[in-house]
């Protein structure tokens, strides 16, 4: 089982002022550090095989995360290993190619899990669907910025 979602702060949460740009800015022209440092912060659920990956404990950059899994959906698609780094964390999770399944390890957590490369793949690409979904819909003017038209897959 591979569960892969986020899930946006509510008014007065955490984070919940993070998705507000400030009046007057253009938002196809946020720059891409602080759209991974300031703005657009989610509660993330990354599950494998009944192992939290990634919590929903804390909030995470969405466009952080979501660049990172645009490059490791390319790479796992190709066949070849790929990682999942935090900008505002150490941890770097390891996804290693095994033929049609991805062994999933974390450079700061001692647990293994392992899921089949295509379903793990599919789940990457229905989050980034989401994330560019919601970013778009919630902020119009960012389908016109070049970070988050990065986010777009088919």
């Amino acid at each position: 089982m591979v569960q892969l979602s986020f899930d946006v702060p509510g008014a007065g949460e955490p984070w919940g002022d993070t998705w507000t740009l400030p009046k007057g800015s253009d938002p196809a022209a946020v720059s891409e550090i602080d759209l991974c440092y300031r703005y657009f912060g989610v509660r993330v659920r990354f599950v494998v095989d009944q192992v939290d990956v990634i919590s929903d404990r804390r909030y995470l950059p969405l466009v952080d995360l979501a660049l990172s899994l645009v490059n490791a959906t390319d790479r796992l698609s190709a066949g070849r290993d790929a990682t999942i780094d935090f900008t505002e964390s150490e941890e770097v999770i390891r996804l290693r190619v095994e033929g049609s399944q991805v062994a999933i390890t974390s450079s700061k957590r001692a647990w293994r899990a392992v899921a089949g490369r295509e379903k793990l793949v599919g789940e990457m690409r229905n989050f980034l669907r989401g994330a560019y979904s919601r970013l778009t819909g919630q902020v119009p003017g960012l389908a016109e910025n070049p970070v988050v038209e990065g986010l777009r897959v088919e």
